[in-house]
């Protein structure tokens, strides 16, 4: 079996390399452009057969240089959702996104890529459909005209092979240091804590009171096995939400951090913290919500996964307190690595 992994050196390609190593696949074409170099890091462990560069792959493709396919695992974009280059992400997110479709239904190669729940940016409903999509930035906005392709060619009965599209929320793990303020909540609250020994979070806003404006949170090693899931399901495509389907508040994230990484100084003897102690002890404080992220801002996030189910994925996703603290786990294992900052 061969793949192609694109954004292979960021945080949920590397993820989706590992897990196909895990597998004992090995041919894997790997597609990223490794700026900043230190990217490098989340595939100094990994077993690939083959790196490329971004800007050579889609021409590469279309002359049939990789042989025979067995899948596009496509992860790779600007991620950043306060990118205000307009020209940059849609030639990015949109344009080249469209020609490797084109590419892999020419050659009948399963698409697996990337989405974004900020499809949904305004909307207070996190339904794959047409009018609850409402985007907020140009990012979301990328990613929103690219589904809509598939929608047509969905409705046109056009396909050739596979194409599933992944409306990722927000997405916390391992190999994700590279992402900078982009990183998830969890990876920031964790060096804020072991460096200055407390986790700001935004005061109320929005209608929500301190700390509790809320999100779906969902760990990368859940996102691996969706992907996995429908690659092993071939005859399956759409657009799906990706996200555990409860929504828990930013309070959540902190206290999970704190108690983690206290546990892991005190060993057996340590009793968690509730929330409020952790207020009180100023372990966790609050900060005035940023005027530049007002109108901007989803305060809630919370993905419907009757779609998901609906198509066969039945497992369980992990809690923000299940998945968080391993992460934690693990962030402490690899600091002086794979999670130091870039």
């Amino acid at each position: 079996m061969r793949y192609i992994v694109t954004g292979a050196a960021g945080f949920i390609g590397s993820n989706l390399v590992e897990a196909l190593n895990q597998r004992g696949v090995t041919d894997i074409i790997v597609v990223d452009e490794l700026i900043p170099a230190m990217k490098y890091r989340n595939l100094a462990d990994l077993d690939i057969a083959d790196y490329v560069d971004k800007s050579e792959f889609l021409d590469s493709l279309e002359a049939g240089r990789f042989g025979k396919i067995d899948g596009v695992l496509h992860q790779g974009a600007c991620s950043d959702t306060m990118e205000s280059n307009g020209k940059m992400m849609m030639e990015n997110n949109f344009r080249y996104t469209l020609r490797l479709l084109d590419l892999c239904q020419s050659q009948k190669i399963p698409l697996l890529y990337a989405s974004s729940a900020a499809t949904y940016g305004g909307s207070g409903s996190f339904i794959e459909a047409r009018q609850f999509e409402k985007p907020l930035n140009v990012y979301g906005y990328s990613k929103f005209l690219f589904d809509q392709v598939l929608r047509r060619r969905l409705l046109e009965k056009s396909l050739s092979s596979q194409v599933v599209g992944f409306r990722y929320f927000n997405v916390y793990g391992p190999r994700e240091s590279h992402k900078g303020r982009m990183a998830s909540v969890a990876f920031h609250h964790f060096h804020e804590y072991t460096k200055n020994g407390v986790v700001k979070l935004f005061g109320s806003h929005d209608g929500y009171e301190a700390g509790e404006q809320s999100r779906d949170f969902v760990s990368v090693s859940d996102v691996v096995k969706v992907n996995l899931f429908f690659l092993d399901h071939p005859e399956k495509s759409g657009i799906f939400n990706l996200g555990t389907g409860r929504a828990q508040p930013f309070n959540d994230i902190a206290k999970t951090v704190v108690n983690s990484l206290e546990k892991n100084k005190s060993g057996n003897d340590f009793s968690e913290q509730s929330l409020e102690n952790l207020v009180k002890n100023k372990k966790i404080q609050y900060i005035d919500f940023p005027d530049d992220l007002k109108g901007k801002y989803q305060s809630f996030t919370e993905a419907s996964l009757e779609h998901l189910r609906h198509a066969g994925y039945q497992q369980d996703f992990l809690s923000v307190e299940q998945g968080v603290g391993q992460y934690i786990t693990w962030l402490s294992a690899n600091a002086d690595y794979l999670a130091a900052p870039l």
